[in-house]
């Protein structure tokens, strides 16, 4: 259980972009309710200090389009499967955090309406305000973008403070840490260095969007107890990048 933290949160609105693989076991594929119920737990930690959260999910988990690329499918059909496989993990994280009390809505880019809300800026924009944690699926709703890409979107679409992507890492490094002992970590990056270095933690399209819009990212390791909070708060977890 990590510490209760004093003060006031630096970020007030946050855009926290998970990976589909979040939600998955231990082989990576599928959906783990004991998971989502972990990553719904961290995210009523944040909830409690008054943080006003939108969460942008992928979907690797369930279908990764680059697989049904190689084997000559097109595209746009390819991108489309994800973002409906988004949906899937969008509606399994929002019971899991409505089990645990924390109340949410699920809007997604590619209508839905049995099943979520039509993303609608004024209204996401208005669920946060009430301190309902808000969970964007679909991505952008447009093949050829990333979630990475709909999460700085989204990001400037509701006036967040910081788009924190939170992975398997604890940061970016100047190599792969996984295969490189000696891989070095950066504290800090300007928007130019990550898209000059091409980190492969976030595409150049959500880089630059969030360059052009100053929107801080910081890059950490959902899985480390209590980064998250901390993150909020404004202390030094993972790396930076802004500028």
């Amino acid at each position: 259980m990590s510490q209760t933290l004093s003060g006031t949160p630096k970020y007030q609105r946050i855009v926290l972009k998970l990976g589909g693989e979040a939600l998955s076991g231990e082989d990576g594929f599928g959906i783990d309710p004991a998971r989502a119920s972990w990553i719904a737990g961290l995210i009523k930690r944040v909830r409690k200090y008054g943080v006003e959260v939108a969460v942008v999910i992928g979907a690797g988990n369930l279908w990764r389009g680059q697989i049904g690329i190689a084997a000559g499918m097109d595209r746009a059909t390819a991108d489309y499967m994800g973002m409906i496989a988004t949906v899937m993990n969008a509606l399994a994280l929002q019971d899991a955090l409505e089990r645990i009390g924390v109340a949410t809505r699920v809007q997604t880019a590619i209508e839905m309406r049995s099943v979520a809300e039509p993303y609608i800026r004024l209204r996401a924009i208005r669920h946060l305000e009430k301190g309902r944690v808000l969970i964007l699926a679909a991505g952008t709703g447009n093949p050829f973008f990333t979630t990475d890409s709909a999460a700085a979107l989204r990001g400037m679409e509701i006036n967040a403070d910081v788009l924190i992507k939170a992975t398997k890492v604890d940061g970016v490094y100047d190599s792969d840490p996984k295969t490189d002992p000696n891989a070095k970590r950066y504290d800090h990056l300007t928007f130019m260095e990550a898209i000059n270095k091409r980190v492969r933690v976030l595409d150049s399209t959500a880089i630059t969007l969030c360059m052009d819009h100053h929107l801080p990212i910081i890059v950490l390791n959902l899985w480390n107890e209590g980064d998250l909070e901390r993150a909020v708060f404004g202390e030094k977890v993972g790396t930076i990048i802004n500028g």
